[in-house]
């Protein structure tokens, strides 16, 4: 059985539907086709929610340079995907991305 924050860090279904029409079936980063609606803004080790507002579509290699690269890679893939998530809601909000024992 999971536990109350591996169910909140989950991309649902729906979430992931959703992220995938507003990124426009296409990595945010790099534009590849090639991509799906399951990287976290915040990653799941640190809270990050599986909600539309913390969640981009991502292809395998820029996914893997968000979670992977060297310091200055993930600082630059954060950066873009903080500016293209707080551009796309109104009152983004990085604490309301992270799970909250409670």
């Amino acid at each position: 059985m999971k536990s109350r924050r591996a169910k909140a860090t989950d991309i649902s279904q729906r979430v992931k539907e959703k992220v995938w029409e507003r990124d426009g079936h296409r990595c945010i980063f790099c534009g590849d086709c090639y991509a799906w609606p399951n990287a976290h803004y915040i990653r799941r080790s640190r809270g990050g929610l599986g909600v539309e507002q913390n969640v981009v579509t991502a292809c395998r290699i820029c996914h893997h340079k968000m979670d992977n690269g060297t310091g200055v890679e993930q600082e630059l893939f954060a950066q873009a995907a903080k500016r293209y998530l707080s551009a796309r809601y109104k009152d983004w909000n990085e604490e309301d991305l992270i799970y909250k024992k409670g």
